[in-house]
């Protein structure tokens, strides 16, 4: 695995699409903290940090409403191949009305509202809807 973000989202997109009830991802703390985003912004239920055969793993609860996931579809934007890097005010030009955006900043992991508000730019990591 050479792209943990891009990891993590990718599972929690497969397992939504597969009806799982969780998904089990390897842990960092970048990936704990987007999970906690993706809790704050409705498309999971929990996530939890828990320790299985010796390894710290996160697991995320995925979120259904009437049977259909909340979370969709994603879209990797930054990749370890090529960053994409984004200003403040460059910020609402990648969102639509039901596309969230999840930006890394050096105030911490948020979404694309957030940001634009405190004023803050950073890596665009992924789109979710």
């Amino acid at each position: 695995m050479n792209y943990s973000i891009g990891d993590f989202i990718i599972r929690i997109k497969n397992a939504a699409m597969a009806h799982r009830p969780e998904a089990v991802i390897p842990y960092t703390r970048v990936t704990l903290a987007i999970g906690e985003v993706l809790v704050k912004e409705g498309f999971l239920s929990s996530v939890k940090q828990e320790t299985r055969d010796g390894h710290k793993v996160i697991v995320a609860e995925i979120r259904y409403v009437r049977r259909k996931p909340v979370l969709s579809n994603v879209s990797v934007v930054s990749k370890p191949s090529l960053r994409e890097y984004v200003g403040a005010q460059e910020i609402l030009k990648h969102q639509g009305r039901s596309i969230t955006t999840v930006l890394s900043t050096n105030k911490g992991v948020m979404t694309g509202r957030e940001a634009h508000k405190k004023g803050v730019g950073g890596e665009l990591l992924f789109k979710v809807w």
